[in-house]
């Protein structure tokens, strides 16, 4: 058979491109991106928890974090690079995803996850499942646990029950939340949490709902003064795990897959106690600007959970048969 120089070279070229396309993700750096500041806020510190764990069973994995969105991507964004895959990591806020699938505002509904012990049993459960499922359609998978508890905080006027917002002009991360908050009189804007302090500064904004951590790392206290912080039943409470994309995660060994589960475990367990101290930090952070805080009554909350029936509730439930099998299962939960 006579030899072909050509086509030998297009095979080799073939087998090449195959392999570096295949190559495990020992033999690359896997980034890890998010918007908040370095070594000071929780998701931060807890992902570097996160990468400790998984060096110390397996030290070929390499990976860099890019804080403070250094990597150039918008929160936002990040889920577009994790989709098309050139980014690995994110701690991502999972009501962003919700332009892909309006599920995801199953995440962050009003008084559905009302505290950290209740977020947490959810863990392993059908709504779990369905969660992750939802995301791995979506191009990545939940790799830890992590709820942030929040509330809310404004420049002039303390928030109470539902009358209390009227007027105001309000960030609340999810588009369920804002038909909430837009039925008790509020004017909503949709941004990333990185974006609040300079909306409230230029008057955009007048208050805002986020995580009792960004709170704190984002300084928000210094263009607010009034605060409803999270009590022991929480009406504002986000899922913002570290995710990883899909092609990053299959091309993870199974011994190595364990070892991202064993990991993601003791961050979970670690992340849990910092919300706790984050709520503490943010009543002390408004305490010492001068502020004021509030935690909602029990009949304030209920006025809350009732708007929430007529609002929130049912626009969700009205998105898809899956949309309403995730709210019937945090109901049950209860």
């Amino acid at each position: 058979m006579k030899f072909n120089r050509r086509g030998a070279l297009h095979l080799a070229a073939g087998l090449l491109s195959a392999s570096l396309f295949a190559a495990p993700l020992a033999a690359q750096e896997i980034k890890v991106s998010h918007q908040w500041k370095a070594n000071s806020d929780g998701r931060d510190v807890a992902a570097r928890l996160f990468i400790d764990e998984v060096n110390k069973k397996d030290p070929s994995l390499k990976f860099r974090i890019y804080p403070s969105s250094s990597l150039g991507i918008k929160p936002v964004a990040q889920l577009d690079a994790l989709q098309n895959g050139t980014l690995e990591m994110a701690i991502f806020p999972m009501s962003y995803a919700v332009g892909k699938a309006k599920e995801f505002s199953g995440v962050i509904l009003p008084g559905a996850i009302p505290n950290l012990d209740f977020a947490m049993r959810l863990k392993k459960t059908p709504y779990y499942q369905k969660i992750q499922q939802l995301s791995e359609k979506n191009g990545f998978r939940i790799i830890t646990w992590w709820w942030t508890p929040g509330g809310f905080a404004t420049k002039n006027k303390l928030i109470t029950g539902p009358a209390s917002v009227s007027g105001e002009k309000m960030r609340a991360a999810d588009p369920t939340f804002e038909s909430m908050l837009k039925a008790a009189g509020a004017s909503v804007s949709a941004m990333a949490s990185s974006e609040i302090y300079s909306a409230l500064q230029s008057g955009v904004l007048t208050g805002a709902l986020t995580s009792a951590e960004t709170f704190v790392s984002g300084r928000l206290y210094e263009q607010t003064k009034m605060a409803t912080v999270p009590g022991d039943q929480t009406l504002w409470m986000l899922l913002q795990p570290l995710v990883m994309s899909n092609q990053a995660y299959a091309k993870l060994t199974p011994a190595q897959k364990k070892i991202f589960e064993e990991a993601a475990d003791k961050s979970d367990a670690f992340f849990l106690a910092e919300q706790r101290k984050a709520v503490d930090e943010m009543v002390a952070a408004y305490k010492k600007a001068g502020g004021q805080t509030h935690v909602l009554s029990k009949a304030e909350f209920d006025q809350w959970i009732e708007l929430a029936k007529k609002t929130a509730y049912p626009e969700y439930a009205a998105i898809s048969p899956l949309a309403k099998s995730i709210l019937e299962d945090l109901q049950k939960a209860k």
